[in-house]
């Protein structure tokens, strides 16, 4: 419960410095983002194995043979970036792009935050 609570907290101020650095991400505010993370990661949660494996299958698993298989679970946590985008009026992406820079960006400090602390 801890650790999810941190990835909530990191995952906010994530998409706020993202939503000041990338013109085409957009946030109202702390309050915004907390709900907005909140939203990716119960998304993340219930979606991101189905997209993941959707993408496996479609890609023939070439990916996950190459030994980059996470380049399948970015794009399906872009995919879910998206799906907030959609049910939050306070978050914004200007297209796909942006939703991909930004799950590349969560991810990368999700990591770095997982190899820190846990």
């Amino acid at each position: 419960m801890i650790q999810w609570l941190i990835h909530i907290l990191i995952d906010a101020v994530v998409l706020l410095i993202a939503a000041k650095f990338l013109s085409k991400v957009h946030l109202s505010g702390f309050k915004s983002a907390i709900i907005v993370a909140i939203i990716i990661g119960v998304l993340s949660f219930l979606l991101s194995w189905l997209l993941t494996a959707i993408l496996n299958i479609a890609t023939l698993g070439i990916f996950y043979f190459l030994g980059i298989g996470f380049v399948t679970r970015v794009i399906a946590y872009a995919i879910v970036i998206e799906i907030a985008d959609k049910l939050s009026s306070d978050f914004k992406t200007d297209g796909f792009w942006p939703s991909l820079w930004l799950a590349v960006l969560i991810a990368i400090v999700g990591g770095i935050v997982d190899a820190l602390l846990f």
